[in-house]
């Protein structure tokens, strides 16, 4: 069995290398550290823009022309000339009222105003005849007054008679019911044989114009009122911009409309004005009665801020933050007011000021306060390969 003994100095010795392997792997990681340094972020420096005021709303749809077509004489429908569903256009014939009343109505105009032309030529000639007559006094004078009385009677009935005969022949082109405008016809609520009356409640269809279509758009009295507010003071300014829908199944409608006007009132049951968009329908998706989300911008704002979205972040509560480079290039934390976002940015309305310097790069490594080495955000960033420092003692 062998034994050996390591003397003192043996010892003194190694604990000194390993003393000097511990100096020495601290001293490299301090360096390290120091070298390392605050991080670099890139920032972009803010300035106020106009910005459009997106308001997104509810609507519905609503025919540009409308007709229920009625009746204005009375009697039996003879014929339907039309298709239910199908493009009528204005002045085309869809129903046949029996005319055969309405006919013997206009002949008999027609016979009277014969017979009152023929009295009026008649008495017409006798006051001629008597005026010679009575300037001789071979008559008297109030026969050929009378004469002259009843030859102007004669030629009024004339006129009584025509009028009559116009209005005959109106009640038989009456018979015939014309489409009052061009649209889509609705299906028919009278079939042929039905007895219809020219005071009746009851239409006989129903006509509409698709196209183009008009979008009412329901805005709160509240928002309007604010909206009026901010372009008092000069915050915003008016605008006139397009109008975008979605359809039901939230796919967007593709075709952009204008407003046409705003009402004047508020609608006491429902505390809302009526905004009216005029949109084009030419494949006839649209149609009258469905529920649409119509946006559009109703301002501008002058002095908001666009900020790329990756530069906001919220806190727990729901804030939205931002970092900008501060004095002694530190990172300094924002609380800002961010209601929507355009593109790729946020529309930020309170919170920041011109000439702000935004931290838009390496957000994620940054902390409140924190010392930081900023640079514009389009400096390209020059990355170094990993190297491997081997420690010796």
């Amino acid at each position: 069995m062998t034994v050996r003994f390591f003397s003192l100095h043996t010892v003194a010795l190694l604990g000194g290398s390993a003393l000097l392997l511990s100096g020495c792997g601290a001293s490299s990681q301090n360096k390290k550290n120091a070298a390392k340094g605050p991080p670099q972020v890139g920032f972009v420096v803010v300035q106020p823009t106009s910005v459009p005021i997106v308001t997104e709303l509810a609507g519905r749809t609503a025919a540009y022309q409308s007709s229920e077509v009625r009746p204005q004489v009375s009697g039996l429908i003879l014929h339907r000339f039309f298709t239910e569903g199908a493009l009528v256009r204005q002045g085309q014939p869809l129903y046949q009222i029996d005319p055969s009343l309405y006919r013997a109505s206009a002949n008999q105009a027609q016979a009277n105003l014969a017979s009152a032309a023929a009295n009026a030529e008649a008495t017409k000639a006798k006051a001629e005849r008597y005026k010679p007559l009575a300037d001789m006094e071979a008559v008297a004078k109030q026969d050929y007054t009378d004469a002259t009385a009843t030859a102007r009677q004669a030629a009024a009935a004339v006129q009584q008679n025509r009028a009559a005969l116009e209005t005959a022949k109106i009640n038989l082109r009456f018979t015939t019911v014309p489409a009052p405008i061009t649209g889509r016809i609705g299906r028919s609520l009278f079939t042929e044989g039905a007895l219809v009356t020219a005071s009746q409640t009851s239409p006989l269809t129903t006509i509409q114009r698709l196209d183009p279509i008009y979008v009412d758009i329901q805005q709160a009295s509240a928002d309007l009122l604010r909206l009026r507010r901010a372009l008092t003071s000069g915050g915003a300014v008016p605008t006139r911009a397009d109008v975008r829908l979605k359809l039901e199944d939230g796919s967007d409608y593709g075709i952009t409309g204008d407003v046409e006007f705003s009402e004047v009132v508020v609608d006491p049951t429902t505390g809302t004005v009526t905004l009216r968009a005029r949109f084009p329908n030419p494949k006839g998706l649209l149609l009258p009665g469905m529920f649409v989300r119509a946006s559009f911008a109703q301002s501008i704002d002058t002095k908001a801020f666009l900020v790329p979205q990756q530069a906001v972040s919220r806190d727990p509560k729901g804030n939205a933050t931002v970092f900008v480079v501060g004095p002694g290039n530190k990172a300094i934390q924002k609380t800002v007011v961010a209601p929507r976002t355009q593109g790729a940015f946020w529309v930020v309305t309170d919170g920041l000021s011109p000439g702000d310097k935004v931290i838009t790069q390496g957000v994620g490594k940054v902390k409140p306060n924190q010392p930081i080495k900023p640079v514009s955000a389009d400096t390209p960033q020059t990355i170094k390969a990993p190297t491997s420092d081997k420690s010796k003692g």
